[in-house]
This record gives C-alpha cells, sequence and structure tokens, in this order.
C-alpha cells in the first residue's frame, strides 16, 4: 500500500516551536513527527510514501535527504502555494498512482492505531473513503448513521452544519476526525477542477452518491501534537 503524509500545514498553533521551522520537524523523545510518522507507515506494511512540504520546505527536503528510513519516498513541493488537504492530495496523484487503496496520514498524529486492521475493514465495507474517527471532544464532528456511512458535519461552537444524507442527520452519531484515513485510487477522477480546495468539503459532498465509512478508533494512544498542550504531554510520554 502506497500512503501520503500531510507535512505542508503551518503549524500556527505551535507558535514560538514552528517560527524557524515546520511543524513536521517539531521534536518529540528525540525524533522529529515526521520520523514519527515515516517509521509508523513503514512498520506497517505501507511500500511508497508521498510527503507534501510548503512552509519551510527547504528544511523538511533537507531533512528527508540527509536521512535514509529505507522506504521510497517522494516529495509533493507545494512551496509556491499551499494547496489545502483536497488539493494537496490532488497534486500528490502522479506517485499515488496504481489500483491499491492509499493511506493518508497527518503529520501531527501520534496513534498506535492499528493500520492492518483499518486496510482490512476498508476492504471488508469496499467503501470509497474510510475515515478514522474517535469518541472525543472537540469542536467539529463528523455525523455517521447506524451503518457508519457519513451523513454531514457539524461546528459545536458556530452552530454551522453540511448535510450530506438528510433523512439520517439529526438521531448520526457525532464522532471526532483522527487525521487518519484510506481512499481508493478512483478517487483523482471526481475531484474538482480547482487546484486548492478542502478534502472535508469534498468528503462531504462526494457522500451523497458514495460509500464513505468511520472506522472507530479506539486505540490506548493518540495525539494531535498540532496543539501545544499536546504537544507537552507526547514530550512527556517519550521522554
Amino acid at each position: 500500500m502506497k500512503a501520503m503524509i500531510f507535512a505542508a500545514g503551518l503549524g500556527t498553533r505551535l507558535n514560538d516551536e514552528t517560527s524557524g521551522k515546520p511543524k513536521a520537524l517539531v521534536d518529540v523523545g528525540g525524533k522529529t513527527l515526521l520520523q514519527r510518522a515515516i517509521e509508523k507507515l513503514k512498520n506497517e506494511g505501507v511500500s511508497e510514501i508521498v510527503i507534501n512540504v510548503h512552509h519551510f520546505s527547504n528544511l523538511v527536503i533537507s531533512f528527508l535527504k540527509n536521512n535514509d528510513f529505507g522506504i521510497k519516498i517522494h516529495i509533493s513541493d507545494e512551496t509556491e502555494k499551499l494547496l489545502d488537504t483536497g488539493g494537496g492530495l490532488k497534486k500528490a496523484e502522479v506517485y499515488l498512482e496504481g489500483d491499491e487503496p492509499i493511506l493518508i496520514y497527518n503529520v501531527d498524529i501520534i496513534s498506535n492505531l492499528n493500520l492492518k486492521l483499518l486496510l482490512k475493514d476498508h476492504l471488508k465495507t469496499k467503501a470509497f473513503v474510510t475515515l478514522a474517527v474517535r469518541n472525543r471532544e472537540t469542536q467539529r464532528y463528523f455525523k455517521f448513521d447506524q451503518n457508519n456511512q457519513l451523513v454531514g458535519w457539524i461546528n459545536k461552537k458556530t452552530g454551522e452544519s453540511k448535510i450530506s444524507r438528510q433523512e439520517n442527520f439529526e438521531n448520526a452519531i457525532e464522532m471526532a476526525y483522527s487525521g487518519i484515513h484510506i481512499v481508493q485510487p478512483e478517487l483523482f477522477s471526481l475531484m474538482p477542477e480547482t487546484d486548492r480546495f478542502s478534502i472535508t468539503n469534498f468528503y462531504l459532498e462526494l457522500a451523497k452518491t458514495k460509500s464513505i465509512k468511520g472506522y472507530f478508533d479506539d486505540s490506548d494512544l493518540w495525539m494531535d501534537v498540532g496543539k501545544p498542550e499536546q504537544l507537552e504531554e507526547a514530550r512527556r510520554l517519550f521522554r
């Protein structure tokens, strides 16, 4: 299976941590977040990785050139223009071609979720997209019906909602996205013409007609270290 690591983000939530380097190169327990993500994917059977870069892209490219992780790595360069999550995946298509599912992993996630089980579930349900989700407190939630089909999205802070399937929306289960998902390669043919777009909005539109499933992630380790308090917690854990 091929994989993509989303590593182009600005890391604005980390303030001083990312004033001189990208979020991908923030250190946790003697390893950068990017190294942790690469090793996680490699150890779970991923054969090839694409990494998108933008913020301090030269530092990420240099880091990858100076370290041999024993796996084929491609760089999808967004230095000139940050393409958002959907546009970032679209630009990387040239490296992700094939007929196997593609794993997508956010660089600021530290997790011991079993990716092989996630893939097994994705193949079993024949989903077009499988989103790893957790029962945790946040502001924004995906909503899933009793068959784990994505039916919408809600922002608890603003009250904004986006509905994919009206008939199941009200009673749907609210789950928080884990920053990890799997897609079928046919996804690229349905992407918008524009080069910059949100993958969340794209999936919510796609969910009206396609099987977009939630995979309940109850693994005992999950952290979004793009948040300062979770970064400190991770550093304590991996000290």
